[in-house]
């Protein structure tokens, strides 16, 4: 016997119970505890060579689903702090916000949702990237993506 459940939500965690009679040996049960994570967040490391284009994908490992029917966003973080650089609905253009700490840089959305940053500054060494997508309201996936900076 099995439980299969459809369109999995946060408010389904909890426990079940699966309760059975058996003959000759009376009623049998089983508890399992079921806990929905409403974001997943994977991380990573990027190297890239000063003054190259920094180009990061927005979910490395995602299997090849088409971003393009969700909305994401990107956001840059450096010191504790968090700014939105790049948000993108589904079928519009991406809206992209001024940062504070990518003076003199530009930024691009790429080819399924790649965050391209040019030139990289020695500043962007250690600064975390993240891409959000919001599969459904009760579920974000995330990745992180930490940049190391390189000169020659």
């Amino acid at each position: 016997w099995a439980l299969h459940l459809q369109n999995v939500t946060v408010s389904l965690s909890g426990q079940y119970k699966c309760t059975f009679a058996t003959y000759p040996h009376g009623t049998k049960a089983a508890r399992i505890q079921l806990t929905v994570k409403a974001e997943e967040e994977k991380h990573y490391l990027k190297e890239v060579w000063l003054k190259q284009t920094l180009e990061i994908p927005c979910l490395e490992d995602a299997t090849p689903e088409n971003l393009s029917i969700y909305p994401l966003k990107w956001l840059i973080g450096e010191n504790g702090r968090e700014e939105e650089l790049v948000t993108k609905q589904p079928s519009c253009p991406a809206v992209y916000r001024n940062s504070s700490m990518l003076l003199g840089q530009s930024v691009l959305l790429g080819l399924n949702n790649a965050l391209k940053v040019f030139p990289t500054k020695i500043t962007d060494d250690g600064r975390v990237y993240s891409c959000h997508v919001l599969y459904h309201p009760e579920r974000v996936q995330k990745s992180s993506t930490t940049v190391r900076v390189f000169g020659k």
